[in-house]
């Protein structure tokens, strides 16, 4: 984890969870404040709805953040059974989408990043999936003024042909190369494969992928 940006997955017979946050600053305490996202995250999975994860999450946030600090996210489910994904969205840069060689950005509904206020309710939105598409999340690292020269989208576009894991590294690559390896914020991007269906059996570990740059 570079200071305040994270990434996180589940995979079960029921479901896949997906998150990604970035905590504002580049010091401890965004690092410290971003690993007790995840933890309160991963807890909440146990038995709680993406709801009630994401007000958990922050009301644990609230008790232990000072005045300013705060954390956007996006937290994805996607159930298995149904193929159908919602997502919520705390004040974080939108999904990319690519299908049959077009890219769109997913607009969602924005509610205020995690730690701002307790006891408020984040929205659960449905989100647009179908077999074939790739989901690409990203923090706003890989959307800086100094990495402004890097068309995300266009290299998405034509990563069809690559795996996840090359996507990841090539967006990476591509964004320390417009920044001359001096990015002014944390950089993650993750990479999401859907295939669609029911739950099958698992011949790779593959679906999945992500890249982390600090600054």
């Amino acid at each position: 984890m570079p200071w305040g940006d994270t990434f996180d997955y589940a995979l079960d017979e029921d479901a896949l969870q997906v998150s990604i946050t970035d905590a504002a600053g580049h010091d401890l305490a965004a690092a410290l404040l971003a690993t007790l996202l995840v933890g309160s995250l991963r807890n909440g999975r146990r038995g709680l709805d993406l709801g009630e994860q994401a007000r958990n999450a922050n009301d644990a946030l609230v008790a232990h953040s000072s005045v300013g600090q705060f954390v956007t996210g996006q937290l994805m489910r996607i159930d298995l059974d149904t193929s159908t994904a919602k997502i919520v969205n705390a004040g974080h840069p939108f999904p990319l989408r690519l299908r049959d060689g077009r890219v769109e950005e997913i607009e969602l509904d924005i509610d205020f990043p995690f730690s701002i206020r307790s006891g408020r309710s984040f929205r659960v939105q449905e989100f647009p999936i179908a077999p074939d598409d790739r989901i690409v999340f990203v923090t706003d690292g890989m959307l800086e003024r100094n990495a402004a020269e890097v068309d995300v989208p266009d290299a998405l576009s034509r990563s069809g042909d690559l795996h996840p894991r090359e996507v990841v590294h090539a967006l990476g690559n591509a964004v320390m190369h417009a920044t001359g390896g001096k990015l002014r914020d944390d950089a993650t991007v993750v990479c999401l494969d859907w295939y669609g269906g029911p739950p099958r059996l698992r011949v790779s570990t593959g679906g999945a992928s992500e890249y982390h740059a600090s600054n």
